[in-house]
């Protein structure tokens, strides 16, 4: 190759990058309410369960509850203690970081509501770890919930899992997610309320 082809071919491998750095760099913004990017978190990223998902299944599920008959009867009498038992993951994603925001959201929502008293759920953890540890339980096992429920005093306990089915047709990829809670009456272990929120996602060609 001749010395003028060649500072040609160099020019042009290196264009790419100068231009590059001359401006078109990818740069960090902020989105939500109040900022220059208000929907930034509106829009779906992936077929995965996401924040936005999440929130309005548990709205759904909240909406319901508290339009319900027996919420309506059960707030009447004064000082009912509600407790929130961990929500099971049943996807095959790890969210498990996002479902203790989402509950410490629904603790938030109870308690400012002011219709129920509330357990803390730092509290309840503690306990529930250290019986756990004790007694080989599983945390999810209805027994132990009503069991730890009783000793912190609550009346309630809230509990559910997030669940979902994938569909595949023509190598597209279609999930549909449900948050199911249920909330079960400790001394008796009758289901008071029970509802389920669901969501599809899917990659749109």
């Amino acid at each position: 190759m001749t010395r003028p082809l060649a500072a040609l071919a160099l020019v042009l491998a290196l264009a790419p990058a100068a231009l590059a750095s001359s401006g078109c760099k990818p740069k960090a913004v902020r989105g939500g309410p109040g900022t220059e990017n208000p929907n930034l978190d509106q829009g779906a990223m992936s077929t995965t369960l996401d924040r936005r998902d999440l929130q309005e299944l548990m709205r759904m599920n909240m909406d319901k509850l508290m339009a319900s008959p027996w919420w309506a009867q059960m707030t009447q009498t004064p000082g009912q203690v509600v407790a929130i038992w961990p929500f099971k993951n049943e996807t095959s994603e790890h969210i498990d970081d996002q479902l203790n925001t989402l509950l410490a959201d629904m603790e938030t929502e109870l308690v400012n509501g002011g219709t129920v008293a509330v357990v803390s759920r730092e509290r309840q953890a503690e306990m529930a770890n250290e019986v756990a540890v004790q007694q080989n339980r599983n945390i999810y096992d209805p027994s132990f919930a009503n069991q730890i429920s009783r000793q912190l005093g609550a009346k309630y306990y809230i509990t559910g899992k997030v669940g979902s089915v994938d569909e595949f047709f023509n190598n597209e990829r279609r999930v549909q997610y449900t948050l199911f809670i249920q909330v079960i009456e400790v001394e008796t272990s009758l289901v008071r309320f029970q509802n389920k929120a669901e969501r599809s996602k899917a990659i749109v060609r």
